[in-house]
């Protein structure tokens, strides 16, 4: 899925909840529960916040009142004093409230982290196959701070703002309502137009979003694509799409920013009409004597303050929306089942990923049989497999070949139980597959896939996520099984070398011995091997065969064959084409049919020996 195709869905997403008028806060109550009694202190601390703020213009009254309008300066003492403890409770107030805002939005961001990184381990690859890493990336980071934000800073922010407003118009009403109307007759001019503007903003600074991601993914295929690029001469082409991104982009931020000052104006205008008026009228009571001058002092300090509390109000309705998107893309994350799931009855015998029972755990001899297997992908529409049958006694070599795309992968995700079947059993060791957790056979498979991975660490680590508990000694012995001492004696800090992020810091053929040596550490009861050997060269993949014969014996194996020499020995060969299993039989029994694999396996011979001669 590419960026523009998410910001697209994005802004779909966000069109299609506005109309929810609960925002989808109710689903964030797990996340918050746990720190109510944190969010309740935050909140008290903002309130005592909002009514200190509504108190101290009555000392300015009061000082204008009493010690400018009587001339006197008797209890002043006493005026500092409590003035001074005022602001000193506010300042701690304050500090303290945004401390457990900061505490709030960690807890809050950290625990839904925490639940979505663990959910996203218990999904099938399915899940994986229809999103995106970005796409995930992107749920677990930018919504959770986004919501953890909303929980926090614009709770504190909501509460300090309300609580102004109300306690700002209830203190004008009671001092003299008839100037607090006419004050009050602003405000809905205000959020007219603070509603007005706020729209036209959200919607120019998505638009902004959108071409920033476009503008960081221009870069990024310039900077890795800098190879191709050169070489097709498309330089100019590259350049051209992004001036053009980088033009709409200027202009919309330019057209954005003018907004902002034409909606910051508008409300400067409204806050200073709003003392104009009372300036006005209170200027003509108070000349009649009907009010003091420190009472209208008071007046305009509250009717200039109580505009921004109401432009935030109605920006905080906008982003809340926005929010929303945040919250239901998140929730809807957490809420996805995976496709292939443990029974209660599993889980209750045998635990889940995070809670193993490995003392119920059975031992894995390798029996593997297909009995009337058909299998469709979740989002495919055709059948991959139909009523398919096939038995591996305990010690087999199974090798699936085929062309690139033909579906050999297949086969062994089922194996795996990374996808369930259709319809149809897959039996592990006589029983039905479902009926033990997917964690004790996982344990039990050693699989090498053709684009090897390795963890950000050393390569000790590495090897050890086979084998936690294995000594020394048997990661030395991994690593000699498949000729990867080299390696190691090479790097210098040995075992203890860091391999860079994804194992960047070696090669491809590198990092796939060192995942054969770590396949081979795990010690499991079933092989799969998926195109591993394809990265390595042909002296390396003998010595890895001949290992891999060696330490197979006793063992079931599947191997996505790459060079179809090299499966020779398989005790059955599994022709696949268009995702069906078209020919199946030992080597010499499907060359004499002189069928598909027989065509397959000249026509690789004669590229190979093509290749030999022409070196």
């Amino acid at each position: 899925m590419s960026e523009n195709t998410q910001n697209a869905a994005s802004a779909k997403e966000e069109k299609q909840y506005v109309h929810l008028p609960y925002f989808g806060l109710p689903k964030l109550v797990p996340y918050v529960k746990p720190h109510l009694k944190i969010i309740i202190g935050m909140v008290l601390l903002c309130l005592l916040a909002g009514v200190i703020d509504i108190i101290l213009p009555l000392f300015q009254q009061y000082a204008i009142n009493h010690y400018v309008g009587e001339s006197t300066l008797d209890t002043i003492g006493w005026f500092i004093g409590l003035y001074l403890l005022i602001l000193l409770i506010q300042t701690a107030g304050n500090t303290y409230s945004s401390y457990l805002g900061g505490q709030i939005e960690m807890y809050i961001t950290r625990d839904m982290r925490r639940a979505s990184f663990n959910h996203l381990q218990t999904l099938s690859f399915s899940y994986y196959n229809q999103n995106s890493v970005g796409y995930i990336h992107s749920r677990i980071m930018s919504d959770t701070n986004r919501i953890g934000g909303l929980v926090s800073w614009s709770l504190m922010d909501g509460v300090w703002n309300m609580s102004y407003i109300v306690g700002t118009i209830v203190a004008m009403l009671l001092i003299n309502w008839k100037l607090a109307l006419l004050v009050l007759v602003i405000v809905p001019i205000t959020s007219v137009a603070s509603a007005y503007f706020q729209g036209k903003l959200v919607k120019y600074n998505r638009r902004v979003r959108e071409l920033n991601s476009q503008i960081s993914g221009n870069f990024n295929e310039g900077i890795t694509g800098a190879k191709t690029t050169k070489t097709l001469v498309a330089e100019e082409r590259m350049n051209e799409d992004f001036n053009k991104t980088s033009r709409e982009m200027t202009r919309t931020a330019v057209k954005t920013s003018h907004f902002r000052q034409l909606f910051v104006g508008t409300i400067s205008f409204a806050s200073y009409l709003a003392v104009a008026l009372v300036l006005w009228r209170g200027g003509y009571i108070t000349m009649n004597g009907l009010m003091l001058i420190g009472t209208l002092s008071v007046f305009t300090t509250y009717a200039m303050n109580m505009m921004e509390p109401i432009q935030w109000v109605v920006r905080a309705i906008s982003d809340l929306v926005t929010v929303q998107v945040n919250v239901e893309r998140f929730t809807r994350l957490m809420e996805t089942e995976s496709d292939v799931a443990d029974s209660p009855e599993v889980i209750e015998k045998y635990g889940d990923a995070f809670h193993p029972k490995k003392e119920n755990w059975e031992p894995l001899h390798g029996d593997v049989e297909f009995r009337d297997v058909s299998f469709m992908y979740p989002d495919g529409d055709e059948y991959v497999l139909e009523h398919f049958n096939l038995k591996v006694p305990q010690g087999t070599n199974v090798a699936i070949v085929g062309e690139t795309g033909a579906g050999k992968s297949t086969l062994v995700n089922l194996v795996c139980r990374f996808f369930e079947p259709t319809s149809g059993q897959i039996l592990i060791d006589g029983r039905d597959a479902r009926e033990r957790s997917q964690l004790w056979l996982h344990s039990n498979i050693g699989y090498v896939l053709q684009t090897p991975h390795l963890f950000s660490g050393t390569v000790r680590e590495n090897l050890l996520y086979g084998r936690p508990d294995a000594t020394q000694e048997e990661i030395e012995a991994a690593v000699k099984a498949v000729s990867a001492e080299g390696i190691i004696e090479r790097m210098d800090k040995g075992y203890d070398s860091d391999v860079g992020e994804g194992g960047d810091l070696l090669s491809t053929g590198e990092k796939q011995l060192l995942s054969f040596a770590r396949a081979i550490l795990a010690d499991p009861r079933i092989f799969v091997l998926d195109e591993a050997t394809s990265s390595i060269d042909t002296v390396t993949e003998k010595l890895i065969q001949d290992a891999i014969n060696k330490l197979m014996k006793g063992r079931t194996s599947f191997v996505i064959a790459h060079r179809l020499s090299t499966i020779r020995q398989a005790d059955v060969i599994l022709v696949v084409k268009d995702g069906k299993i078209i020919e199946q039989g030992r080597h010499r029994d499907l060359m004499r049919q002189k069928g598909y694999y027989y065509n397959l396996y000249t026509r690789q011979f004669q590229e190979e020996t093509m290749q030999q001669i022409s070196v």
